[in-house]
């Protein structure tokens, strides 16, 4: 389900971290204005920025702020004036962002942030945990999870077309240390590539002196209802345009994109689904068990708002069990990607296959290929599903 293409544009790689990969993806961007405050494991990406920056090489406004919530409020302002905007942040910095992440999206401005994910405290902690970001789900932003350095620097540059394209603001996920601090190759496109691929941002609608207008006054019941219709609507849009955005970035680059990606399924009878990088430690172990002779795919949700239902139901039609692995627990609840995958099936009316939810690597304990080729075996085990299975030591 990942379109593919055999026509590559001039890049140039470099080895680089995750964190390092996000600053270059905006780099290439050209956003005008960057609000950004530092915190752990995110602090990398501004440093890079500053060194860019330094270097005469990005152009933006970097602005440093006294903290993250007003990083966002900046981010809002300079995105209602019409500028292209950057930001960064993880953990305690996007739960600080809470409120303003909502005015965003009600704003309909198109900010594009990366989140670092790491634990929320208490404890204090700054390994990864996908808890923060799927915390912010119903606030109204698309949602992209990455898998590596590479998709980072992809994702950043696609996500700034998806965004100006609904006129909401869009997340890209990376986790802590694992991708954030990890050395990888990375291809970095030429600037003249991404000039074919993102156009300038130039809304209909922005903050003029010339023009004077309000944003985000006081709305009757009436209209606050038909704005969020309008958001609704817009998040339908912004899975089409994910589809568009991927494509047209594989045409440029030979790297493709899915909203909903697999791996070895279509001779599988199970499948492992989960999000960000574990999928690819899970494409390790898909390949392992499949050296013993077990018929098992992988499916990796690269979008999770919008939530590609109906992609996701095509991609489970035909299995008979599913292991949905979460790195994040919704406390009283269990695994969040799990929750949607059942409302998913639900919706659809489709019968089987069973779910089986496994959460694991919370606070940033490492999922191994080992971990996951258990966690497949004791699926398959199985006849029903279990009681959510969040004590890693049960296995």
């Amino acid at each position: 389900m990942t379109p593919r293409a055999s026509l590559a544009a001039p890049e140039t790689r470099r080895l680089l971290t995750g964190d390092h990969a996000v600053a270059y993806g905006a780099l290439l961007a050209q956003p005008h204005v960057i609000p950004v405050y530092p915190i752990t494991p995110q602090t990398p990406v501004l440093e890079m920025l500053m060194e860019l920056q330094e270097r005469g090489e990005l152009a933006g406004d970097l602005m440093t702020v006294e903290s993250e919530h007003s990083a966002m409020a900046a981010c809002v302002a300079a995105s209602l004036a019409g500028a292209r905007v950057f930001t960064a942040t993880a953990s305690q910095g996007l739960a600080l962002m809470h409120e303003m992440l909502h005015y965003a999206a009600g704003a309909r401005a198109p900010v594009v942030m990366v989140n670092v994910n790491r634990t929320l405290a208490a404890p204090w902690g700054f390994w990864a945990d996908h808890t923060d970001s799927l915390a912010q789900r119903d606030t109204g932003w698309i949602q992209l999870y990455c898998e590596s350095a590479q998709e980072a620097l992809d994702t950043v540059l696609q996500a700034y077309r998806v965004a100006e394209s609904v006129l909401l603001p869009a997340l890209v996920v990376i986790e802590a240390m694992y991708i954030s601090h990890t050395l990888e190759p990375v291809e970095v496109p030429e600037a003249e590539v991404v000039e074919r691929f993102l156009p300038p941002f130039r809304p209909e609608l922005r903050l003029d002196p010339a023009a004077p207008r309000a944003f985000g006054g006081t709305a009757t019941p009436a209209q606050w209802r038909a704005n969020r219709l309008a958001m609704q609507s817009a998040m339908a849009d912004a899975l089409e345009a994910v589809w568009d955005a991927g494509r047209a970035w594989g045409e440029l680059t030979g790297r493709g994109y899915a909203p909903v990606e697999t791996y070895r399924t279509e001779d599988a009878d199970v499948a492992l689904v989960t999000i960000g990088g574990i999928a690819g430690t899970a494409r390790a172990a898909v390949d392992r068990l499949r050296d013993d002779g077990v018929p098992i795919g992988l499916v990796k949700l690269r979008l999770f708002r919008p939530f590609p239902a109906d992609l996701l139901v095509e991609a489970l039609e035909g299995f008979d069990k599913v292991a949905i692995i979460d790195r994040n627990c919704s406390i009283g609840s269990g695994g969040i990607v799990a929750q949607e995958v059942r409302a998913a099936l639900n919706a659809h009316a489709l019968v089987g296959p069973r779910i089986f939810s496994y959460v694991a690597g919370l606070g940033g304990v490492n999922v191994s290929p080992e971990r996951l080729v258990q966690i497949a075996l004791d699926m398959r085990a199985r006849w029903a599903p279990h009681p959510e299975r969040i004590l890693e030591e049960e296995l």
